[in-house]
């Protein structure tokens, strides 16, 4: 459990923290090799992740993970021994690269089939508005009108306003 603990304040504070307040400085000084050596980074990183995520809870039980983890957090960091640049150089990018036409094609085909279902989803939202307003009316009509019809008529509108206008078995 506290292996745990100091593991996620490392990943946060080294793993998130750290680099993205070096990214942004990266950005305002508009230095190309450091938002280079970022951007690698946050791929490596966004990967780990991912694969984190996942397979988390499945080798969490292995002995010294946690440990493991922060060590391959503050590897992927350092600037001695440059992990994530290289995992990105001989990885990632190879990989990307070879894979990235059908990528790209999956990302549109995702996108499409995103819009058109919010749309449909979007579509339903309004028929089932509109049929909870058409039914609302009808018992607003079904119900009040004759009410105020018997009042106007001389009836009393208390009597029957609480009964409903037609027959119900």
């Amino acid at each position: 459990m506290v292996s745990w603990m100091i593991s996620r304040a490392v990943v946060l504070v080294f793993g998130m923290l750290y680099p993205a307040y070096y990214s942004y400085k990266a950005v305002k000084t508009k230095n190309v090799k450091e938002c280079v050596r970022w951007m690698m980074y946050w791929i490596v990183f966004a990967l780990y992740t991912v694969i984190e995520t996942v397979a988390g809870q499945t080798v969490a039980w292995f002995p010294l993970y946690y440990e493991l983890k922060i060590a391959f957090v503050i590897w992927l960091l350092s600037p001695y021994t440059k992990g994530a640049s290289l995992i990105y150089r001989k990885f990632l990018h190879p990989l990307l690269s070879s894979k990235e036409r059908e990528i790209d094609d999956y990302i549109v085909q995702a996108k499409e089939r995103g819009y058109e279902t919010m749309v449909n989803f979007g579509r339903q939202g309004l028929n089932l508005a509109g049929t909870a307003a058409v039914t609302a009316a009808w018992w607003w009509l079904t119900s009040i009108i004759p009410a105020l019809w018997e009042a106007e008529a001389g009836g009393s509108p208390e009597v029957r306003s609480l009964r409903p206008a037609w027959p119900t078995w």
